[in-house]
């Protein structure tokens, strides 16, 4: 009789079939937004076409390929590239998974359309050269076509079987905070089934309204028995042996794994700054600076021709802003106040002033609260309307701040921040900029917990930024500025 002396082990055939493979028809967030962003370009291409049709209808009797190579402007083409920036906000994954929002966003994007392409009729020294009907179609066709897309992708992607099935590893701090994360947003990003923890006082209890199933021996058995699609590892300290080769067991199989920083910015567009380790920086900073030549020459190059431009309109209104503010509160106009830079460098701010003087009499250095009532009058108008932003124009012309950016702070709010706050002083790895990640996703800081907030959205910045990212910024913050907005 022969004995088999050797250990049991979990057959994984069985409970992962080869032609199975968990999850695969499930979209992620980042799938999703690229979904989005087609069926949104199709929208506007299908309006684009259809506008043609009526304009060559009204103008030529007839839709040809020579209508379309001689009549049209070039401009015209860009329409549906408008159409998208206008719908940029709807890209927040969260955002568009709510009709209310979607239906307030494209509202929003036909009405500021319609009033752009207003001043530039009776701004036009020939307005019966544009080509009206064409215009109305394409915004009215975008409109439809856009909230048709939005509707179905609502009902069809947010349905529980294109959602992904979710098991954290760990239910210590990390995990607790994510699990956290999940409970508050709505709709949910997917479908949380539980938390798994080797610590027999965990198992069995609730994180958030979320169960701990079980610890690692049994987590196969949770995957197969849930349908888990993706694992996220929370667990911050040293992993055991018999965890790594568990979540390897399940890659293997298929099943998506992923960190828990990775979902926690993929959710809120942050990174947990009281969850990372000391040497994040090196890795998620350091190392990719070395690959970003390109992007800084282009966004120089960025920066100077807007920067050029937005002069243009700040000769223009200066002389009134400038009226107002010494009627309102005297002189001086111009606000100067010295912020650290890039790599900590002192520069000289330059912004119309909006508070009263001598703001800060008793010396005491605080940030601006939310309707602090040192602002004055004209101040508040310039403050929502962002004008009194112009100024820094001429900073980062010079080159001491950058149009997208860390807000730039002064050196006593930074000294005391850095001491509360992990990682505060990585801002200062890029120039600081007019608008930034932060600064359209939150507003004022009035306690050190909301400057670790906005400190999770800078950071967020400095490690994906790029071309795209900036011009995301420069989109999110001209509505503010058309809505009369701003802080």
């Amino acid at each position: 009789m022969i004995h088999n002396n050797e250990p049991q082990t979990l057959d994984q055939t069985k409970l992962f079939p080869r032609s199975r493979r968990p999850g695969a028809w499930r979209l992620r967030a980042g799938e999703r937004i690229w979904l989005l962003l087609t069926g949104d370009t199709l929208a506007a291409v299908l309006a684009m076409v259809a506008a043609l049709y009526v304009w060559a209808q009204e103008d030529w009797l007839d839709f040809s390929f020579e209508f379309i190579k001689v009549r049209p402007q070039t401009w015209f083409y860009l329409l549906p590239i408008v159409w998208l920036v206008l719908l940029v906000e709807l890209y927040d994954i969260h955002r568009a998974h709510r009709r209310s929002e979607i239906v307030k966003g494209v509202a929003i994007a036909v009405l500021v359309s319609l009033g752009l392409y207003m001043l530039i009729y009776f701004t036009n020294p020939d307005p019966n050269s544009l080509p009206r009907r064409g215009v109305a179609v394409f915004i009215a066709g975008a409109g439809v076509l856009t909230l048709g897309w939005r509707m179905i992708y609502i009902a069809v992607f947010t349905a529980p079987q294109f959602m992904r099935r979710v098991l954290i590893i760990g239910a210590g701090k990390s995990g607790t905070t994510l699990a956290q994360v999940i409970k508050g947003t709505w709709p949910p990003p997917f479908y949380l089934v539980g938390l798994i923890d080797d610590d027999p006082q965990k198992q069995g209890k609730e994180v958030f309204g979320y169960p701990v199933l079980g610890g690692v021996e049994c987590m196969l058995e949770v995957i197969q028995k849930e349908n888990v699609s993706d694992l996220i590892f929370a667990i911050s300290g040293e992993m055991r042996g018999e965890t790594f080769q568990a979540v390897l067991d399940a890659r293997e199989q298929g099943i998506d794994v992923t960190t828990m920083p990775v979902i926690y910015e993929e959710l809120l567009n942050r990174v947990p700054i009281f969850l990372l380790q000391s040497d994040w920086i090196l890795r998620s900073f350091i190392d990719q600076a070395r690959t970003n030549g390109f992007y800084e020459i282009a966004k120089r190059i960025m920066d100077i021709a807007i920067g050029c431009a937005g002069m243009l309109v700040m000769v223009l209104v200066a002389p009134f802003v400038c009226l107002a503010i010494a009627l309102d509160s005297g002189f001086p106009i111009f606000f100067r106040q010295y912020r650290l830079g890039r790599r900590g460098q002192l520069y000289r701010i330059i912004k119309f002033r909006t508070m009263v003087q001598n703001s800060e009499s008793d010396g005491y250095v605080r940030t601006t609260q939310e309707n602090d009532d040192r602002i004055t009058r004209i101040g508040k108008f310039l403050r929502k309307s962002h004008l009194d932003e112009l100024p820094q124009l001429i900073n980062v012309l010079v080159g001491d701040m950058s149009l997208v950016g860390p807000r730039a702070e002064r050196a006593e709010l930074v000294d005391h921040l850095q001491s509360r706050i992990p990682f505060y002083r990585a801002r200062l790895l890029v120039k600081p900029g007019i608008t930034g990640w932060a600064q359209v996703n939150f507003g004022y800081a009035a306690s050190v917990e909301d400057s670790a907030i906005k400190l999770e959205y800078d950071l967020y910045y400095i490690k994906h930024r790029n071309l795209l990212l900036d011009l995301v910024i420069l989109a999110k913050t001209f509505r503010p500025v058309i809505g009369m907005r701003g802080q």
